[in-house]
């Protein structure tokens, strides 16, 4: 069952991080836009995007992460799992963040340049190294 769990686990981070990867570029070429026809379409795929691929991935990646935890309370002990977790936490935070910024440009409030989205959307590519070196190698 562990095995079971974790594969299900590993793809809906997988997934999850697709969409943290996918949605500010989305962003950036949202904020180039000039045409209505394509700004609207930037918020149809955004939306889309954030409510029907994301965020279902970051319940399920989170929940089964929480499942395991259940499995191997010894986890909690470890220091990887605390940085890891604390890693997780910070990716929630940008993942809340982007909705913030979705009713932003659904709105027509953007104030950002694509420059701005383009350093915003490299920022999961860090955790997403942190997290796989913590989860693989488990330093401390």
């Amino acid at each position: 069952m562990y095995l079971w769990i974790k594969a299900f686990h590993i793809i809906a981070v997988v997934t999850w991080f697709a969409a943290l990867f996918y949605l500010p570029r989305l962003y950036v070429y949202h904020a180039m836009a000039e045409d209505r026809a394509g700004i609207e379409r930037f918020k149809v795929m955004e939306r889309k995007l954030y409510r029907g691929i994301m965020t279902p991935s970051a319940i399920v990646a989170v929940g089964l992460g929480i499942w395991l935890l259940v499995l191997i309370p010894g986890w909690l002990t470890q220091g990887w799992l605390h940085a890891k977790l604390l890693l997780v936490a910070l990716l929630i935070g940008y993942h809340l963040y982007c909705g913030r910024l979705l009713r932003v440009f659904r709105e027509d409030r953007n104030t950002r340049s694509h420059r701005w989205y383009r350093v915003f959307n490299e920022l999961p590519v860090l955790v997403l190294i942190a997290v796989v070196i913590l989860a693989v190698v488990k330093p401390f």
